[in-house]
């Protein structure tokens, strides 16, 4: 069997069955799906059973207590049977065409990682999309591209040899925020063989519970946890020194924008914008100096000269009237 479509279930009725039916309308038929239903409590178990009655020679579900969406995904990993993995938040959907172009992507490549591009449906519009500036031309390596570490670190737009996870031991933690930047950043430094598909095969579900909406501001420090984890990891394995600068433009992104950003738009005072920004400083002394940089964006690059000098309350005044005036 070519894929395990490893699929974790919480609480999503309302999404599922679109995200089921995206899986059962692909033009390949060498799949699994493989349901975990993470404890729900609003009738989505019941709703996978339904759902695999309607393919049962293609759908397995899983029933377990709540763990987390990465220990659900981790449970349908381990339980898989297919060559690869290709993992599926239970609110989101994949285009019909999906399974067979990889598919041709694995005979071309027999790649431990297939990276491919995504769409952010909002609200039905979903004329947004993202694809990493990957080569498609050649296989490459973390080493060969370092770069690599700059990708977006979603389990879910890319597909692994389910043996890279089984002869590595790398999961996904359990109940916490950021749980791909603490796996995929990994299992980039353990591929042997990683390729790239220029196509959006995935679409991703905007909705109001996600971490980038949420209003829970001190969960915004597991973005530290999960740096902590990932730092201590490349420092274990002999990998820090040789990746410093890209692990440091990661760091830039996702602790001193990203989170950063979260934070001060619901309170400009909070204590966390001044641990943020000595995290920064303690692993990267010169981040500042960083040469990714360059490439930012000029939004970006305001807004990181902004949280630089400390100016939360003009950031905050800044995207406020961005999003007043709808761009």
């Amino acid at each position: 069997m070519k894929f395990s479509i490893v699929i974790p279930v919480y609480n999503v009725k309302e999404y599922l069955e679109k995200c089921v039916e995206s899986v059962l309308a692909q033009q390949c038929e060498e799949y699994e799906m493989i349901l975990v239903d993470d404890g729900s409590t609003d009738g989505s178990g019941a709703l996978c059973d339904t759902l695999a009655q309607r393919k049962p020679d293609h759908i397995r579900v899983i029933h377990k207590p709540n763990g987390g969406l990465g220990d659900a995904r981790n449970v349908g990993l381990e339980q898989a049977k297919g060559d690869y993995l290709v993992f599926i938040d239970s609110d989101d959907y994949i285009a019909p065409t999906m399974l067979q172009e990889l598919s041709g992507k694995i005979e071309e490549t027999h790649a431990d990682i297939i990276s491919f591009g995504f769409r952010v449906d909002n609200n039905g519009d979903t004329s947004a999309v993202y694809i990493d500036p990957l080569p498609e031309d050649h296989v490459f390596t973390l080493e060969s591209l370092p770069e690599l570490l700059l990708a977006l670190p979603n389990a879910w737009t890319r597909i692994y040899k389910r043996s890279l996870f089984m002869e590595t031991g790398i999961r996904y933690p359990g109940r916490v925020w950021y749980e791909d930047i603490r796996t995929t950043t990994k299992l980039f430094a353990k591929a042997g063989s990683i390729a790239a598909i220029h196509q959006l095969y995935y679409y991703y579900v905007v909705r109001e519970n996600s971490i980038t909406r949420n209003k829970n501001v001190a969960r915004n420090h597991e973005i530290i946890d999960a740096f902590d984890d990932l730092l201590g990891w490349y420092k274990q394995n002999g990998l820090f020194e040789r990746y410093r600068e890209q692990l440091c433009r990661l760091a830039i992104d996702h602790i001193f924008l990203a989170a950063s950003v979260r934070v001060l738009m619901t309170d400009p005072k909070h204590p966390l914008l001044k641990e943020f920004n000595q995290y920064l400083y303690r692993y990267f002394p010169r981040f500042e100096t960083n040469r990714y940089l360059a490439d930012l964006p000029k939004s970006k690059k305001l807004a990181f000269r902004l949280l630089l000098k400390k100016r939360y309350r003009t950031l905050r005044t800044l995207f406020l009237a961005k999003d007043k005036l709808g761009k």
